[in-house]
């Protein structure tokens, strides 16, 4: 097993002035708290993906049979806050996974690619979202092509281009490739973070990296209202981190076949931002309340959403609740690092329609 990292993500921190509610190690010290709890080595390369000599040396190198590709850019607000913002991510993103597809072509094609998605790609249609592809009748013929997408950001933009990228290189150059369509996820530890703090994980909070539902922990245990944007009708896909990594771990088990591009949806249930916040509101042991403030987004403010994600529960996901996760973890976790909250980072600062400004 090996990683590679640029480590832009930390970057992003200091650019922010944010940090992970839990304190992170760095790779070197992770990387030796691994070996000691499992025993078990892990290789690291450090590098970036736009670095095409680098990406095509590290495959020749290591010759992995799947590779994991977690390393974008994964905010949608960062992607909104000006043009730069909006050009880094999708120049970013698109070239470096564009990279890493050419050198999968040129060294070995049996690898398989295992790619981060977001469900933000489809968007919020009026119609059942299928996994990926989509049955379509049109003038009496029938054909079988790529779901439609409507995006709602720069970010989520970059990995539609992504998808129709990896379908291409599939089709064209006989790859195997598994797109995960990720929910939003929820949670903080692992089976295996657990074994050693500096195991430790990202727990993030503020209003560019952070997602909602760990907002609402945080403003519960402080004693601060939920804020909640808009009227909170809109709804989303969310997973458990347990579940995530165990989808990972079924997609790696369990690859693609040469030429398919596979889609899995990988959410576990869905709720809207106003269910999320009320949610919480019962599971906290004490007195919360609600505030809705002026959505700084541009979406719709209730739609309709029904989301087929059958494909990892039939290779074996068994998904962890919502309400479980929050009693069993979130807010004891909070409560242990609520010293670490900058109140200032919980309130939104990015605004759809203020990105045309460069």
């Amino acid at each position: 097993m090996a990683v590679l990292d640029n480590f832009a993500r930390r970057g992003y921190d200091v650019e922010l002035g944010a940090e992970s509610l839990v304190p992170i190690e760095d790779l070197s010290t992770r990387i030796e708290a691994w070996q000691e709890v499992s025993g078990r080595t892990i290789a690291s390369y450090e590098g970036d993906l736009l670095d095409a000599g680098f990406v095509f040396d590290t495959v020749r190198d290591f010759r992995p049979e799947s590779i994991v590709h977690f390393a974008e850019q994964r905010s949608a607000p960062y992607s909104m806050i000006d043009r730069e913002h909006a050009v880094y991510t999708q120049h970013n993103n698109v070239v470096g996974n564009l990279n890493l597809l050419y050198a999968i072509a040129e060294i070995d094609p049996d690898i398989h690619l295992v790619k981060l998605g977001t469900m933000g790609e489809y968007g919020t249609p009026n119609i059942d979202i299928e996994e990926g592809w989509l049955e379509v009748e049109h003038n009496g013929r029938r054909d079988r092509m790529l779901y439609p997408k409507k995006p709602g950001s720069f970010y989520h933009l970059s990995k539609v281009h992504d998808s129709h990228n990896i379908e291409f290189a599939c089709r064209i150059w006989d790859l195997r490739a598994t797109d995960l369509n990720q929910g939003v996820v929820y949670g903080q530890q692992t089976p295996q973070t657990a074994l050693d703090p500096r195991l430790a994980t990202r727990f993030d909070y503020d209003a560019v990296f952070g997602t909602v539902l760990n907002r609402f922990v945080i403003q519960a245990v402080l004693g601060q209202p939920l804020t909640v944007y808009g009227e909170g009708g809109q709804t989303r896909g969310v997973i458990d981190i347990r579940d995530t990594v165990e989808c990972i771990r079924l997609a790696v088990e369990n690859p693609a076949e040469r030429g398919e591009f596979r889609v899995f949806n990988q959410m576990t249930e869905s709720h809207s931002v106003a269910q999320i916040a009320d949610i919480v509101a019962k599971c906290f042991p004490g007195p919360v309340q609600i505030e809705h403030l002026d959505n700084p987004r541009v979406e719709q403010a209730e739609h309709y959403y029904h989301v087929k994600h059958t494909g990892l529960v039939e290779l074996g996901l068994q998904p962890h609740l919502l309400s479980d996760t929050l009693i069993e973890s979130m807010f004891d976790l909070v409560g242990a690092n609520k010293h670490r909250v900058n109140d200032d980072r919980l309130h939104p600062t990015v605004r759809w329609r203020g990105a045309i400004k460069s």
